[in-house]
């Protein structure tokens, strides 16, 4: 297919099929993540199935936006921001508030009780990844909250930036945002600036992966910049390559945390712009996609699930407890999104006449959330 056709069709999708098999890999590295409990080797850096989460939302929500911006002139910040709160919050704060229950009944006393209801105004604020500080091997009830926050904070932006800003002039802000997303941390770690300042915490929460997927949506959005990167990524062979580049970054030590999320906002972007790429038959799967689709719902309670299976079958190893971990969360997130998240999704729909092209899909509303939790 020549490019002005395949960026034509590209356009035309509004459905990227194979991003819940994406989703699912990468909840599933964080699931493992978990369990394993390592922190060496493949399962101990399962903790990066977040930034494929990051790449996914921010070259997702920045397509689904400059499309909102060609076809009616402007983004509808009203009914963006109304139907992400319907998709995002009621299943947070449900959890949150069995979080709040079940450490009320089960933690006696303890550092980490008063710990959680020191943490909870930024849990309830979506602000713990600038409050709550990870200490080494220090048990932080909820900490994977972190990522939530970071999500809500890129979409709390992100848009209104895209709406006030000359297409350039975001293009110019999203770099800039990268290059103190990968300058900040790395700052932290060479002991240039101090962590415990709430400042540099806020610079150095922001993410490599999302700023890389939302640039990666401007290139291809343009005619000039997909016929450049379908050079690179349109074969039906890059998809499949994208994914072994991207597991092996993920499961070596020591590589660099920019190249993994360049490779995995390459994966996101030789996902979308064919729908017929070698990888497709294994995303396509109907449990992979459909673990994709209740990600959410999994990130959300797996933590629960893990330690129910560790009291209730205690002294397995890491294949027991990994399979009865994720069939348990797969249960528990299959049935709040059938009988609880449903409601809340069908007044999202209402929210507008049609669906909005601002807005994933049904498919594409699972996006947020993963990230490595204690």
């Amino acid at each position: 297919m020549d490019t002005a056709r395949a960026h034509e069709q590209f356009l035309r999708t509004r459905i990227f099929p194979g991003l819940d098999g994406l989703r699912c890999l990468s909840i599933m590295l964080v699931v493992a993540y978990h369990v394993s409990g390592h922190h060496s080797g493949f399962l101990g850096r399962g903790y990066l199935g977040v930034s494929l989460f990051f790449a996914i939302s921010g070259f997702l929500i920045t397509s689904l936006l400059l499309r909102e911006t060609d076809t009616h002139g402007h983004i509808s910040l009203a009914r963006f921001y109304g139907r992400r709160a319907l998709r995002i919050f009621p299943l947070y704060y449900a959890v949150l508030g069995a979080y709040v229950v079940l450490t009320l009944l089960f933690e006696k006393g303890g550092s980490e009780k008063a710990d959680f209801f020191r943490n909870l105004p930024a849990f309830l604020t979506y602000t713990s990844n600038w409050f709550v500080m990870l200490e080494p091997d220090k048990r932080i009830i909820f900490y994977f909250a972190w990522s939530l926050a970071t999500e809500e904070q890129f979409y709390l932006l992100w848009p209104g930036v895209m709406r006030l800003a000359h297409r350039w002039g975001a293009v110019f802000f999203m770099t800039g945002l990268l290059i103190i997303a990968v300058w900040a941390p790395w700052a932290v770690e060479a002991g240039m600036l101090d962590e415990s300042v709430l400042s540099v915490r806020i610079l150095a929460s922001f993410s490599p992966s999302i700023c890389m997927g939302c640039l990666a949506a401007y290139a291809v959005h343009s005619r000039r910049g997909f016929s450049w990167v379908y050079r690179m990524l349109g074969p039906a062979w890059a998809a499949p390559l994208m994914m072994v580049l991207v597991l092996l970054a993920v499961g070596t030590n020591g590589t660099p945390f920019w190249l993994t999320s360049s490779l995995m906002a390459g994966l996101v972007t030789a996902t979308c712009i064919r729908t017929d790429h070698w990888l497709m038959p294994v995303l396509a799967l109907r449990p992979v996609r459909y673990i994709g689709l209740i990600s959410y719902g999994i990130y959300l309670m797996h933590m629960l699930a893990l330690n129910v299976v560790r009291r209730a079958v205690p002294g397995q190893g890491f294949e027991v407890n990994f399979a009865l971990t994720l069939a348990l969360t797969v249960v528990m997130a299959g049935l709040s999104y059938r009988y609880f998240e449903s409601r809340f999704l069908r007044l999202k729909e209402r929210l507008a006449a049609g669906p909005s092209p601002a807005e994933p899909s049904r498919v594409a509303s699972t996006a947020p959330a993963s990230s490595p939790a204690p």
